[in-house]
């Protein structure tokens, strides 16, 4: 097992429109001594024996009422998330997953608990997602469409929660193309979270394997509701060895988008002592002697970038695509619809008025 060192950075902002900030976040650096602190600028730290642990809340139900949720979310993982129920719970994989899903439904009980005995607080509701950093894997557990991203240099930026939303719905049974979730008019309609009296919490878990250099990333849906994943992919290649920075600038991104949620990010930059397979070694002594530092960093920003290139070619036929659709679209209804008889007459005026000209010009 590789050893793993870290840097943490989080951060939150009310935004440009909104009057009260309903995010709430948290991150722990040690568990084993349970220090819950908001990280400061420092060296590498190394993992503790139970880890690092980030969370981010978005909480909703108007007023102050999403506040009091995502705060209560917060508490309870913080209550939770102590040395005397880790042990156990660190036993394997499966344990590790189950003990992230139990504290999410308690928060959700605790949420419903106090909306009842609270009236000015009833509907009010939080999404959450959790990154438990240990050993050598990330451990992810979220309930909501607050998201999970990491960045690795090999691969691009990669989203690791799934929305539980509406337009992640219509994705998954192909009625609508993920490249156009971002911007759909029901995107931030979410369809599960902590503290529905309908439907209890029902979080979903996955588990990653860490490499050098990965940067985790926990965000609201004022990053990510606001910005697409290139221009989030742009700003963490740009600051990827400063966190802080990385976190601030993802912030500004938001705000520069609109501003119009409250934003919250949390960062952790992961160096681990993995080996080298012979092949990267041998690559990269060549690259040493031959590169300089500064080309070394846009070798590092053109491998990354290069996973999404395709992604946006993908992107721009299918809005070509549904371009062409529409305009076929339109002319079916022009040319068969009564009432358009007049538009479609002229039409074909105008039409055979220009292969006429073309004819005489030939």
């Amino acid at each position: 097992m590789s050893e793993v060192k870290f840097k943490l950075a989080a951060g939150t902002n009310v935004g440009l429109i909104r009057q009260n900030n309903e995010d709430n976040f948290v991150v722990c650096s040690d568990l084993s001594t349970s220090n819950w602190l908001i990280p400061q600028a420092g060296d590498y730290a190394d993992l503790g024996q139970y880890g690092v642990l980030l969370v981010v809340a978005d909480g909703m139900g108007g007023a102050n009422a999403g506040e009091v949720a995502s705060a209560i979310v917060v508490e309870t993982i913080q209550n939770q998330f102590v040395p005397e129920q880790l042990e156990e719970a660190v036993a394997t994989d499966k344990s590790i997953q189950e003990f992230m899903k139990e504290v999410v439904k308690s928060a959700d009980l605790n949420i419903l608990h106090h909306s009842q005995n609270d009236s000015s607080t009833q509907g009010m509701g939080t999404t959450v997602v959790m990154a438990w950093i240990l050993r050598d894997k990330a451990y992810i557990c979220w309930c909501g469409d607050s998201r999970c991203y990491v960045l690795n240099k090999r691969n691009g930026l990669i989203q690791l929660s799934k929305d539980h939303s509406y337009v992640q719905e219509l994705v998954d049974k192909g009625e609508l193309s993920a490249e156009l979730m971002h911007d759909h008019p029901l995107s931030n309609v979410i369809t599960r979270c902590l503290g529905d009296v309908e439907n209890r919490a029902n979080p979903e878990t996955r588990i990653y394997q860490l490499h050098n250099d990965d940067i985790i990333m926990l965000c609201s849906d004022g990053l990510c509701g606001l910005c697409h994943d290139d221009q989030i992919l742009d700003v963490m290649i740009k600051f990827n060895e400063d966190p802080i920075e990385c976190k601030n600038e993802l912030i500004s991104a938001a705000l520069s988008a609109g501003g119009y949620d409250n934003v919250t990010v949390a960062l952790a930059h992961i160096k681990t002592d993995e080996p080298e397979t012979e092949e990267e070694s041998a690559d990269n002594e060549k690259k040493d002697e031959e590169t300089s530092e500064e080309e070394k960093k846009e070798e590092l920003s053109t491998t990354i970038r290069s996973e999404v290139i395709g992604h946006r070619s993908h992107k721009l036929r299918n809005f070509l695509l549904f371009l062409l659709l529409l305009i076929i679209a339109a002319g079916a209804y022009i040319w068969f619809a009564p009432d358009c008889s007049s538009l479609k007459a002229q039409i074909i005026t105008t039409v055979t008025n220009i292969i006429t000209n073309i004819k005489q010009k030939i």
